[in-house]
C-alpha cells in the first residue's frame, strides 16, 4: 500500500512533468493519478493511473478534491482550484516550482483576477510562454522537496 498519492491535474500538464512524476512515483512506491477529462497520453514505461471525468468545467478538480487526503500532493496550474487545495490544507504545487500555501495564494489568485479582468476588455492577451528546461528544473526541485518533506511526515 502507498503512503500518500500524487494527483495531477493532467489537461494543461506539461508532458515532461507528467512523466517525472510518473517516474518518480514508481520508484517511491507511490500511487499516481492523472486527472483530465480526456485520455492524456504519457511516454513513459512505468504505471500510472488515468481518471477521466467528464467534459463539464472543472469535473476534474472536483473530482480530485472529493478523493485527495491530507497527505497527498496536487500538481495543478489553475490557481482558483489551488487555493481550495490550500484551504484544505493539502499540499499543492504548479508545474513551474511554485508551492501553493496561505501565504501567497491570495496575491496569487488576486493576479490572476487582474489578468484575467484586462484580458476580457482586450488590454492584453493570453499567451503561452511555452515551458523550458529551466522551468522544468524549477518544478523537479520543489517537486523533490516536497515528496521528501511528505514522506517525513508520514514516518512521523
Amino acid at each position: 500500500m502507498a503512503l500518500f498519492t500524487i494527483w495531477i491535474d493532467a489537461d494543461s500538464c506539461p508532458s515532461l512533468v507528467r512523466n517525472h512524476a510518473i517516474k518518480i512515483a514508481y520508484k517511491l512506491k507511490l500511487n499516481i493519478i492523472l486527472v483530465a477529462n480526456k485520455n492524456i497520453h504519457c511516454e513513459t514505461d512505468f504505471p500510472y493511473e488515468m481518471k477521466i471525468c467528464s467534459a463539464q468545467k472543472d469535473a476534474a478538480d472536483d473530482y480530485i478534491l472529493e478523493n485527495v487526503t491530507n497527505n497527498d500532493l496536487v500538481i495543478t496550474r489553475d490557481i482558483v482550484f489551488a487555493s481550495k487545495l490550500v484551504q484544505k490544507n493539502i499540499t499543492s504545487i504548479n508545474d513551474r516550482g511554485t508551492v501553493f500555501n496561505t501565504e501567497n495564494i491570495a496575491k496569487l489568485l488576486s493576479e490572476r483576477n487582474f489578468n484575467l479582468q484586462l484580458a476580457e476588455i482586450g488590454l492584453v492577451k493570453h499567451f503561452n510562454n511555452g515551458y523550458d528546461k529551466k522551468m522544468f528544473s524549477l518544478f523537479a526541485n520543489t517537486f523533490d522537496r516536497e515528496i521528501n518533506r511528505l514522506l517525513r511526515n508520514y514516518k512521523k
